[in-house]
């Protein structure tokens, strides 16, 4: 299968550079995955209508760092940009850094009068392995001087730190948000409860697979960057008692699809934490997943395969082509689409 199979024409204006006030507000498309039939919500709100007490909502609850870090190098005094991808214990972090070609093992970095690093190893995919020094709480200074690491397609400034964050996260660790858990705010979050709806939570610390472009021309020659994640005792039996009842489970974000498809073994949800590296594209058959709320994804990119692998390749592709020229806003912070 080729990469050029997941293709699709997308004027650069329909790229949200900022999100929609209040976050519920956003758009909503629907997409049947068996028909292919496609629907036009005004506003993401109108989820609940489409919502019952049959439904379990699952969303991932990692935290986005402020991972973006820039300072110098010791020495030449050159700038540097590196942006915090995966926790290595004792502040050691796997890293991008950019200029890479101009920091070699060895390589001493200046952040802060409070934190500096040494580049002590390199890793496959060309990032780095960085020991940090902290004069300090290294999470307190990171949340002080680190930027969010919004997507490179993403040109203007975030003022507010907490509209790249969701609004329920709380377990520390991702370097991009799961961007579907956007559009949820408090009341509405109240609201699908209020219908029924069950919601369950699972963590996947969203790493560099999220930045990294599928650069081969035959997609099963690509290989995912592998990501941690973590299902608690009490959402792997919620959600096993829910599918033995003939509920229908719903992810909220691609990041749950991941994290629930990785860790159903046999038919059932497994408690417990693992690295995953799932790629997931047409011809995958979903164990646990029903439905998805997502974001609109990038042409020729890994999630777009992923819901491909849900609702059809020529579904998808259809429901872009509607949603270009409805003008929806694509990415991150743009509108939603529910494929059930």
């Amino acid at each position: 299968m080729k990469v050029t199979d997941f293709d699709y024409e997308l004027p650069e204006e329909l790229i949200a550079q900022h999100p929609v006030e209040p976050r519920d507000t956003s758009r909503l498309m629907t997409l049947d995955k068996v028909t292919g039939e496609v629907g036009h919500k005004a506003h993401f709100y109108d989820i609940v209508d489409e919502l019952s007490d049959n439904d379990v909502l699952v969303f991932n609850d990692t935290k986005v760092i402020p991972a973006r870090l820039y300072g110098h190098r010791k020495g030449s005094g050159g700038k540097v940009e590196v942006l915090l991808l995966t926790p290595c214990g004792d502040n050691k972090w796997e890293c991008l850094v950019k200029p890479g070609k101009k920091c070699p093992i060895g390589q001493a970095l200046v952040f802060d009068d409070r934190l500096t690093g040494i580049v002590v190893d390199k890793t496959s995919f060309g990032g780095r392995i960085i020991q940090f020094e902290a004069q300090g709480v290294f999470d307190d200074i990171i949340q002080e001087i680190g930027e969010m690491p919004l997507p490179p397609y993403i040109h203007e400034k975030l003022e507010d730190k907490d509209r790249y964050q969701t609004v329920y996260a709380r377990e520390k660790g991702s370097a991009a948000a799961p961007t579907a858990g956007l559009h949820f705010t408090p009341e509405l979050l109240e609201r699908i409860k209020a219908k029924g709806v069950t919601l369950a939570f699972v963590t996947l610390h969203v790493g560099l697979g999220t930045f990294r472009p599928v650069s081969v021309d035959t997609i099963e020659d690509h290989e995912m960057h592998s990501e941690y994640y973590v299902v608690t005792a009490e959402t792997a039996q919620l959600i096993n008692e829910a599918r033995k009842a003939g509920k229908r489970i719903i992810a909220v974000g691609t990041t749950s699809v991941r994290t629930l498809e990785s860790a159903t073994k046999h038919g059932e949800l497994q408690a417990g934490h693992d690295w995953t590296q799932i790629f997931i594209y047409p011809g995958y058959e979903y164990k646990m997943v029903d439905a998805l709320i997502t974001n609109f994804h990038l042409p020729q990119s890994t999630l777009l395969m992923l819901i491909s692998a849900l609702a059809g390749r020529e579904h998808c592709l259809v429901a872009y082509k509607e949603a270009v020229k409805e003008q929806y806003r694509f990415f991150s912070f743009g509108d939603a689409m529910f494929i059930r």
